[in-house]
């Protein structure tokens, strides 16, 4: 707060008012690390402030402004506001930040002002973070349509895998090294009906899908589990659509998976019959065809890295 003081010495027929301001209070700011992954820490910790601003002293002497609090976040992280849910900030780049939280302003002393000003509060703000996964490519597709059997095959990245659905509960990424430049590929858990209405926490990982450059649909071609493919594609653009529009002009590739196994080519001839969409026949697991379709993907990434120049 400010200061109300008068100096006088014995020269001085009345005193001279010589009260300095209070000084600033610190704000809460959010910056995006891309050396952080996820925002574990907010879980223990809720609650944060900043420093106060310094009181004012007589000789004109201001309060010392406070220190900010710099509270560091993944790259890809959405701040919202948590009592109107609106986005305060989507923080997508390396040291972008925020102002979510301003601090007090120091109260007037009487040494430069002709009255005295209380000092103001600082602001107090509950947010909301919500974190998209900043991925290049994300693999979408049924629960065991082999997804994480292509991430493995192609990337450093060991993705749980078995012969049951939801093999993958949360996001994984991975990256595709090569010689001309590498680029992430994010394995999203599989997709159910009603994902785009929260089932299945598919609408989390539809999140995430949303901020990859491209989409690969996988279909598992081989109908395992008594699953039809056509349907199985359907369904997931159903979901994806329902979900946001900007699916709709996002690059995809469609990918029939599980060519290895009996049914595949039968079912692979009534799809193309149904669906006129260029597709990509692989098998993940023999890695047969998975090179055909990581140059298509360096061939698009290159169109949409250059565009964004």
């Amino acid at each position: 707060k400010g200061c109300e003081s008068f100096y006088r010495d014995k020269h001085m027929r009345y005193p001279r008012p010589d009260g300095g301001d209070g000084a600033k209070g610190g704000d809460i700011v959010f910056v995006a690390k891309r050396s952080i992954q996820t925002l574990l820490d907010f879980k223990f910790k809720q609650h944060y402030k900043a420093e106060k601003g310094g009181n004012a002293s007589s000789g004109g002497r201001t309060g010392r402004t406070g220190k900010d609090c710099f509270l560091f976040v993944p790259c890809g992280t959405i701040i919202k506001d948590d009592d109107t849910g609106l986005v305060i900030k989507d923080l997508t780049k390396d040291e972008q930040s925020v102002i979510v939280a301003r601090g007090g302003i120091g109260g007037w002393g009487n040494g430069e002002h002709k009255t005295i000003r209380p000092p103001k509060n600082g602001e107090k703000r509950f947010v909301r973070l919500e974190l998209k996964l900043i991925a290049d490519v994300g693999l979408i597709g049924f629960p065991n349509a082999g997804k994480s059997t292509l991430i493995t095959s192609v990337s450093k990245v060991k993705s749980k895998i078995a012969n049951y659905p939801f093999t993958t509960k949360q996001p994984i990424l991975g990256i595709v090294p090569g010689d001309d430049f590498s680029f992430v590929i994010a394995d999203l858990p599989g997709l159910i009906e009603g994902a785009h209405e929260g089932k299945g926490l598919g609408d989390r990982f539809l999140r995430h899908a949303e901020r990859t450059k491209i989409l690969v649909h996988m279909v598992d071609m081989a109908g395992t589990e008594m699953r039809d493919p056509i349907e199985d594609y359907e369904k997931i653009n159903h979901e994806i659509y329902s979900y946001s529009d900007q699916f709709m002009i996002k690059h995809k590739l469609l990918v029939a998976n599980k060519m290895d196994l009996p049914e595949a080519k039968k079912n692979l001839n009534r799809f193309r019959e149904r669906v006129k969409e260029d597709i990509i026949p692989l098998s993940a697991h023999t890695q047969e065809g998975v090179d055909e379709l990581i140059s298509r993907l360096r061939e698009l990434l290159c169109q949409e890295n250059s565009q964004e120049k």
